[in-house]
This record gives structure tokens, sequence and C-alpha cells, in this order.
């Protein structure tokens, strides 16, 4: 399946690491003195198994932290459109409730979903549909919300511009998960992948990144000696620094009080780019080195430019649907977020059989992926109804710390899962995230919008781009995602067909480049003759050939919590339900695995102790 190679593009961003070259220097691997390949790659705690309550805390904040950048600049680009570039309380509750609902979402994922260790979270295929939609003539930000001096937050007028624009874009995201939860829970989404190719993946990917330049290029700008700073900690910490380990106390009772080896610019090289930054900025700040004067260059990268933000926010507040108003529907808006979500349907599908490989898992069967997909789009309906202006995706960074880790425990996840829904009750933190300067915002954006573009790219690997048939379908597809969107985005009124709801729909899904380059690539792939290995629709087959070589030996793994499974199990009309297991499948599966090499002879490492040092976090 080419949207594996999503998974796998995307996985690199901050976590490529040489594990064989790693492991290979220690001469160990989770306490074996001397080990094969093979047994390098196992986890170390599978997907049932759970650490120690210690190990479960590090890891779930690990978890937490490596999605941090990601959730966090979904709202603060949100904000451009939505008119509250100003209004930095507001800012402050966005960021509370995606993380509330993002934790809600993951607990829902590994519970009743997929059931693999997989984080939930915003997502920017969601982004570029609704900067789309928000930046059409009808909903365009009056001239005087541009202007600090003349915004008033407790305004009624002012609440007014916002939060129809919010209501607007809840009810299209919540129309629009619809999709996916039918798609999902009907099973079709199997049928579905079997025209969506590298082809199709790669110029909606690679365009989430390029679409978006004109956002981050202001945002750079603004101070471009910060932007720069921040752009080169960030890739020193996850290219120079990743594998040099920094030795950090630890308590065992093997071992009592010793000193364990911790690659923390591997884990968390945003977190610490931003925090280094962000600490020059207010050292900058307080001494009066940058420009207090609004209309000089610099004066976004000071830490004081959201007022008093830190004061005014709760201490406590708790996320609830339809905070914002009732939601209300855009046709237009609603096809915009329907391309957006078909694409993150391909990309969650790929994460899947990630996972299931790195967490010791057989691959998803037929019924986890319906579920887990059907579940996302109830995440996305939620999250459209608290208010995130965003849906909701299986987050491909979180499967890739599974590889650095060997910790496949769902247990993990669920905590993270927690973690979240705490830190979205908690209002001064998400007022903390909105002093973020703007330069060290534009900085991080440059790395990850770069590295989201070339993931896309790498989806062309599994592909024959020898073939001229591929070249000028890709070609093709990016460049003409470019140049339309860029018209109609210059000539608003040139889209006439006499029907004002057809020209909306019109506008957003031709101004929106990852559905052109998208529709263009579906098309021309399925349209054009090629074959599948040239088209790298074999590349799904090699997946189930490669993740057959799992730990643990059935797909009980899969089940359905508290007893569900069991209770359906004797129901004859099961075997309808795309999404339930059924046991008859199961044996069959079980026999089949038990009938490869892959499936024989194995073994389960055991959950020793000294794994913070041993397994290298």
């Amino acid at each position: 399946m080419a949207s594996r190679n999503v998974s796998n593009g995307l996985n690199s961003l901050f976590f490529q690491m040489d594990v064989n070259h790693q492991r290979g220097k220690e001469g160990k691997t989770c306490g074996r003195s001397s080990v094969t390949e093979e047994d390098r790659n196992k986890p170390t705690y599978c997907v049932t198994d759970v650490p120690p309550w210690y190990l479960c805390i590090f890891l779930a904040a690990q978890h937490f932290l490596t999605a941090f950048g990601s959730i966090t600049a979904i709202p603060l680009i949100l904000s451009e459109g939505l008119c509250l570039q100003h209004d930095s309380l507001t800012q402050a509750r966005l960021i509370n409730t995606i993380f509330f609902t993002s934790g809600l979402i993951t607990i829902l994922q590994v519970t009743f979903g997929v059931r693999l260790p997989i984080l939930q979270g915003g997502t920017f295929i969601l982004v570029i549909p609704a900067m789309a939609m928000l930046s059409t003539p009808e909903w365009k930000c009056p001239a005087w919300t541009q202007n600090a001096s003349l915004v008033n937050t407790s305004s009624p007028v002012f609440i007014e511009v916002w939060q129809t624009r919010m209501s607007t874009l809840q009810g299209s995201i919540m129309v629009a998960s619809l999709l996916q939860i039918l798609v999902g829970f009907s099973g079709l989404i199997g049928f579905l992948m079997r025209f969506i190719g590298p082809l199709t993946i790669a110029p909606t990917v690679s365009l989430i990144g390029l679409s978006l330049y004109d956002s981050v290029g202001d945002k750079v700008g603004s101070h471009w000696g910060i932007s720069a700073m921040t752009t080169v900690l960030i890739i020193l910490f996850s290219q120079y620094l990743r594998l040099i380990p920094i030795p950090v106390p630890a308590y065992s009772k093997a071992k009592k009080l010793h000193t364990s080896k911790l690659y923390i610019f591997q884990i968390m090289p945003i977190l610490l780019g931003i925090a280094v930054s962000w600490l020059v900025c207010y050292l900058l700040t307080i001494y009066d080195v940058l420009p207090s004067d609004p209309s000089h260059y610099g004066h976004l990268a000071r830490t004081d430019v959201k007022g008093d933000v830190m004061n005014e926010a709760s201490w406590f507040r708790f996320p609830y649907p339809g905070q914002w108003g009732m939601p209300a529907v855009s046709l237009a808006g609603v096809f915009g977020m329907m391309a957006g979500i078909i694409c993150s349907m391909a990309e969650s599908v790929g994460d899947y059989y990630a996972c299931a490989r790195l967490s010791g898992a057989p691959p998803p069967p037929k019924h986890a992926i319906s579920r887990g997909i059907g579940v996302e789009g109830l995440g996305s309906l939620l999250a459209g109804a608290f208010g995130t202006g965003n849906g909701t995706t299986s987050f491909s960074e979180n499967v890739a710390v599974l590889g650095i880790t060997k910790v496949g425990s769902r247990m993990v996840i669920l905590l993270s899962g927690v973690f979240m829904i705490l830190i979205g009750m908690l209002g001064k933190v998400g007022a903390i995230f909105t002093t973020i300067p703007t330069p060290v915002l534009g900085g991080m954006l440059l790395i990850m919008f770069g590295v989201i573009t070339a993931a896309g790219v790498s989806n062309l690997q599994s592909t024959d781009m020898n073939s001229s048939r591929n070249i000028f379908i890709f070609g093709f597809s990016m460049l003409s995602a470019l140049v339309i969107p860029n018209w109609i985005m210059k000539n608003p009124d040139s889209i006439n067909t006499g029907v004002t709801e057809a020209d909306q729909v019109l506008q957003i899904l031709l101004s929106t480049h990852m559905f052109v380059g998208g529709f263009l690539g579906f098309f021309l792939d399925n349209s054009i003759p090629g074959t599948k290995l040239e088209r790298g629709l074999l590349a799904l087959d090699k997946v189930h050939c490669e993740d057959s070589s799992y730990t643990l030996g059935t797909e009980e793994v899969y089940d359905l919590p508290f007893g569900i499974t069991s209770w359906l199990s004797s129901r004859s009309w099961v075997r309808y339900v795309p999404f339930c297991p059924w046991k008859d499948n199961r044996s069959e599966y079980r026999s089949e695995a038990s009938n490869t090499p892959q499936g024989r002879g194995r073994e389960q490492l055991p959950n020793g102790t000294g794994v913070i040092e041993e397994c290298a976090l």
C-alpha cells in the first residue's frame, strides 16, 4: 500500500535513527548480550504489556512532548483566518480545547478503535481547506481586525466576527466527518485503498507543506535572525546531536542509584529548539534590545507582545461542545473538508501497519482498520463539536517513537491521552503557548513543513520513476496544484456558474492545493495504463510480508475490551458487521500465520530491569 510510505516519510520527522548502528555499538539489546538482527527489532514491551509505572509516566510524557509542536501550531495558524491574531486569550482557549479533545480521542482510539498504541491529534491536512475557506471574499477578515489598536476582544462585534467563522468551520468539519465514519464502519476503506497509490499520495502530502509557504514566510520574516536561530537549533538537535546520550540520574532496586543514558536531543528536538529561542527572546525583551514600537522590524520577537494573557487566563477551564456557539454549515466548506479527510484516511491506514510492526502486533485485520478509521471519524466529529477548528488523525511522528524506545505498550498511550486531557483543562498552560514569539514559530514551521513536503515525495520510492508515465503524472499534478489555486486566489470573481453555492464549492476546491494535486494524481494514475509494479501498488504485499514477522502470534490484541468480543462471538450476525471481530476469521488467520516461517519458533522478549538504560530512550 502506497500510503504506508507516508508514514515512513513522516516517521523521519526529527526521529530518524540508525538503530542498528546504535545497537551495534552497545552490543546488546534489552538485557541480552548477544542477539540476532531479528531480535534487535523486537519491542521490549508489546501491545498488551504494561511497563512499570514510573516508565509509563516517563514514556507517556515523551509522547505528549513529541506531539506538542504540531498540536500547538494548528490553532495558532488558524487564528489568522479566524481574525484572532490579536486575541491571545481566545487563542489560549483554542490550544486548551485541541489538547483536551486530542487526549479524549486518543483514549477512545486505543480502547475501542484500532487498539494500537497510536496517538491522535490535530492534522495539517484539514488546515489547508480551512484556510482556503476562510480566505474567500465571504469570510475574509475585516480590515480593522488586522490592527491591534482597533481590536477590542470583549466587544460583541469582534466576538461575532470570529465566532461566526468558527461556527461555520465547526459545522463543515462535523458534516465532513460523517464521510469518514461511513467509510470506516461500513468497511469501504479496504475497497477505496485499492485505487489510492503513491502517485495520489505524493502530490497530496507534499502540497500540505508547499501551500503554506506564504504564511510561514510572513512569520519567518518578522525577525530573520530569531527564525534562523530556531531553525538551526532544531536541525542541530535532531540531526547532528541525536545519537549523543546525556547521562541522567536513575534509581532501580537492582542497581540502586545510578546513571542512565537519555537521548534527549532525539526525543524532543522541537521543544528544545523552541525553548532556547524563547529564552533568548525573553532576555532580549527584558533588556529592551528588541524594539517596543509595533511599527519597527523585530517587534514580534518580543515575549510581551501578547500583553497580559497569562494573568487573564483562568487556572482551570473545561472545554465543552458548542462553547463558541451553535455550529453552522457551509456546503463549500464541507466539500473542502471531505477532500482533506480522504487524504487523512489514506495516511492513517499506513500508520496502522507501521505501528503494528513496531509494537509487536500482527498486521491489523480488516475489522480493526475499519474500526480505527471509524473512530477517527468520530474524533473529527467531536473535535468539530468542541470547536478546535480542526479534525483528528493518527500522529506518524509518535509511531516513530515506538521504534526508538522499543516500548509498544498501549497503556503508555492511554496515559499520554490522560496527560493531554489534564493539560487541556489548565488554562494557564494554553496561555503560555500563545506567548511563543512569531519568528520562533516561523522557524519551527520552516522545518516542519519542509519535512512534510519531503515525506510526500518519498512515497515515490516504491514507484518506477524511470517511467515517463509516472514522471508526467507527478510533475503535471504538482505544477497544476500550484498554478490553479494561485490564479483562483488572484481572480476570485472568475468562477461564475450562476449558482452561488456551486461557485463557492468550486472556489474552495480549486483554491485548495492538495485537492487539485490529489485529484489529478488520482484520476491520471487510475486512467492511464500502467502495471502495478510501475505504479507502486505492490508495496502493500511487501508490507504484509514484512509485518508478518511479529512477536504476538494472534490477532487477539485487536479484540474489543470488557468482554465485548466474547459476547459477540456467540452471535451469528456479527460476521456481517465489518468492524466487529469474528472468531471464525480469527481461527483462519491463526492457521495461516502458523504456517508461515515467521509464525513459528517466535518468543517474546523478557521484560527485564534496566529498560531505560538498555533500550536507549
